[in-house]
């Protein structure tokens, strides 16, 4: 699958990517729909003290900044922390996570995702392709489905079924509280479970494990259930949203679509009729599943500008991928390698609400870039 015109170098939510930085670094495709909530580091916090004498000491709540082996991670550490504390905020250098161990571990997830779909199992119809200037015309190039076809015995492994039980347990629009029945708190409990008995999450957290991120498996899980599943407001002070809610089942805020980066849950609401793809502006180079998709599409009455995704991935590969940026490259664009190929994934963190101690909840991920 190929690019359908250059990829260009852009302004993208802030972060300005120059090709002569870096020639072996994957260039990044416009990604317009996200928004820029978080404040630099530097303006988070009033009165910024300092690291010195404080280097990987535990969290204090009291202080305004941390110092602490995990402060890089959730974006709270003082400003003078790595020149005081040393390299990517870990005392030994077995702990940090060069760019070249992110490549070599998210190949390994590549490998191990067994459930992915086959090359017979999807047949997409992705039809006309646009320049990104023409992303904000909200015009339907595409008079036939994105799918043509998707084998629905994926949807009865364990982890799909567990991922699709989760996509309706949301209210779409910001802005509204999110209240959860004790079966939809459940199948929380559920997806976290199966995804944790697949290859492909067992060589996340041994990674994970061995640069002293968790001590357990079972401290990694409750971390993941926070990070994703823990609500908090992205709107009129309702605790609105997740972002599970949001990287994979979508929202409506202030009359457009936001997030949504999930193929699975695209191909359920085509099929029901709710959701109208209307073009693409870049195809992947990959020429088997997964692949990634940036598209233009009306989601019953919204409009999506531009919507990056993975197509044909199963729900523990996205997890993981998205898990580990947000873990090694909280907030930054993470530099990851699939079948060969550069990739990079944004995440973004949530400074209004933590949970836990300190630690912020994980507000949108999706793949940025990627090569011809």
């Amino acid at each position: 699958m190929r690019a359908c015109v250059p990829l260009i170098v852009a302004m993208l939510c802030g972060l300005a990517w120059a090709a002569e930085e870096d020639p072996k670094e994957p260039k990044a495709f416009l990604e317009l729909e996200e928004e820029t909530w978080e404040a630099p580091a530097s303006n988070l916090y009033s009165e910024p003290s300092s690291c010195r004498g404080r280097c990987y000491k535990p969290v204090d709540k009291h202080r305004p900044c941390h110092c602490d082996a995990r402060c890089q991670e959730f974006g709270n550490c003082c400003e003078d922390f790595e020149m005081l504390c040393g390299h990517e905020g870990f005392s030994h250098s077995s702990d940090a996570i060069t760019k070249d161990e992110l490549r070599s571990i998210s190949e390994k997830i590549y490998k191990a995702d067994i459930n992915k779909a086959q090359k017979a199992d999807i047949v997409l119809n992705s039809q006309n392709c646009i320049s990104p200037s023409e992303t904000r015309d909200q015009v339907d190039h595409c008079p036939q489905r994105l799918f043509t076809y998707v084998n629905e015995k994926l949807f009865s492994k364990p982890t799909y079924a567990a991922f699709i039980n989760l996509l309706n347990n949301y209210q779409r629009a910001t802005g509204h509280r999110e209240h959860f029945s004790a079966q939809q708190l459940a199948e929380q409990d559920v997806f976290l479970r199966e995804i944790m008995k697949t290859a492909v999450m067992k060589e996340l957290y041994g990674f994970l494990h061995y640069h002293n991120r968790y001590s357990s498996e079972q401290e990694f899980v409750n971390d993941l259930k926070n990070m994703w599943f823990g609500l908090y407001s992205r709107r009129n002070g309702e605790r609105d949203s997740s972002g599970f809610e949001h990287v994979f089942s979508g929202e409506v805020k202030k009359g457009k679509v936001t997030g949504f980066h999930n193929w699975i849950r695209f191909y359920l609401q085509e099929k029901e009729g709710l959701l109208d793809y209307y073009s693409y502006i870049y195809d992947g180079p990959w020429d088997s599943y997964p692949d990634v998709l940036a598209m233009q599409f009306n989601w019953d009455g919204y409009y999506k500008e531009v919507g990056s995704s993975f197509i044909g991935s199963s729900p523990e590969f996205e997890f993981a991928l998205y898990s580990l940026c947000f873990i090694a490259r909280p907030g930054k664009v993470c530099p990851l390698s699939l079948a060969g190929y550069p990739l990079a994934i944004q995440t973004y963190t949530w400074n209004k609400s933590t949970y836990g101690n300190g630690e912020k909840y994980i507000a949108t991920a999706y793949v940025v870039s990627s090569t011809q």
